[in-house]
């Protein structure tokens, strides 16, 4: 059986699809799978990487503010078309499979034309202009989030899958993590983080709140600064007179490699709301603390946030109001009312999909049958 998988721009659409790229080969032994995407986008690192078969693409998304390169929209998107039905035409899949990015849009309409069974994924609860305007032609939806269904059109049928998550997030055991970062039983251990690159509004929060988490002991932090803003933050720390070495309870580092078992061993996160981050959030049951990054395309992190606090299984705070002082007064409420946090985390528990990527190939093969 053949497989093309598309998706491209930001890794929020370059993972899902290599997750169902390597669900369909376990699916389908001895399958063949490509990857239509763009030169442009980080797809075309990712993906050779990853041992798949990777091909390149025209698309161009349309400014959001008035630009002459809107001209060049129609004849871009009408040369990918051409180029993706060349490809698809030669390959002869059995189904494609988009999960969003601008590049989705040529690949999946000129699958549509040809009459070859297609599938869309959308990872946030604001779904895409792309996948909103392919709803009409594929079929079958898979989607993340509940909220998103209202999005599309009723004429297909839309699926609440989830999003598929590293197997490592649900393997690792909590009381085993919990030794490994040295929390005791009746500790609240608090996990933080922004991303690889970090996040500025949450990194400058923390140090505004370490002199007073480091005076709470049932309270134990682990930061992940990111990368690009270790030596920022351990400046930053520096101007507030603070040594991290000295603090019992806090722990700093730029970037955590064994974040399945930190999220195995938290209490709490806090963070920003991608898709991903809250897949595996709500899977592994973690209550959360939530600052949407506020420039996300269609601030569809916002509704992606909004989300789980309307199932009671986060809290949020937005980007602007952020702080130190709320950060504190917030873990205060945490540590006060323990079972409004086990609210939360039991909230957060039945709206995770730990089969999400089961769910996704099954659909998949319903529509090749």
């Amino acid at each position: 059986m053949r497989f093309i998988v598309t998706g491209g721009g930001t890794g929020g659409h370059i993972y899902p699809a290599l997750a169902v790229a390597n669900g369909l080969k376990d699916r389908f032994p001895g399958c063949e799978v490509m990857y239509i995407g763009t030169s442009r986008g980080l797809e075309a690192d990712i993906v050779p990487k990853a041992g798949l078969e990777f091909h390149a693409v025209r698309s161009v998304g349309i400014k959001r503010s008035l630009s002459w390169r809107n001209l060049t929209v129609p004849w871009e998107a009408w040369a990918g078309y051409r180029e993706a039905r060349r490809l698809i035409r030669k390959f002869k899949p059995d189904a494609v499979v988009g999960t969003g990015g601008y590049v989705c849009g040529p690949v999946v309409l000129a699958a549509s034309r040809l009459r070859i069974p297609t599938l869309i994924h959308e990872q946030n609860a604001l779904p895409g202009v792309t996948n909103r305007i392919l709803s009409r032609v594929v079929d079958r939806i898979a989607v993340t989030f509940e909220d998103s269904m209202k999005h599309f059109s009723s004429k297909v049928p839309v699926n609440l899958t989830g999003l598929p998550v590293r197997a490592e997030i649900t393997a690792a055991v909590r009381e085993q993590a919990r030794k490994k970062f040295g929390v005791h039983q009746n500790e609240l251990f608090v996990l933080s983080f922004g991303g690889s690159q970090g996040a500025r509004t949450i990194n400058q929060a923390v140090v505004q709140s370490l002199r007073f988490l480091a005076g709470i002991p049932e309270v134990r932090l682990l930061h992940v600064t990111g990368n690009g803003q270790y030596e920022q933050f351990m400046d930053m720390l520096q101007t507030e007179g603070l040594e991290v070495n000295l603090l019992d309870n806090i722990t700093v580092v730029p970037y955590m490699y064994e974040m399945p078992e930190a999220m195995a061993a938290a209490d709490l996160v806090v963070s920003r709301a991608g898709a991903a981050t809250l897949a595996e959030i709500t899977v592994r049951g973690l209550p959360a603390l939530l600052v949407p990054f506020p420039f996300a395309t269609g601030n569809h992190q916002e509704y992606n946030a909004r989300a789980l606090v309307s199932r009671g299984a986060a809290d949020m705070v937005l980007d602007a109001d952020f702080s130190g002082s709320i950060l504190v007064k917030k873990i205060k409420q945490y540590l006060a009312e323990p079972n409004r946090l086990q609210e939360m985390s039991d909230a957060s528990f039945r709206m995770g999909r730990p089969h999400a990527l089961v769910d996704i190939i099954n659909l998949i093969q319903d529509i090749i049958i």
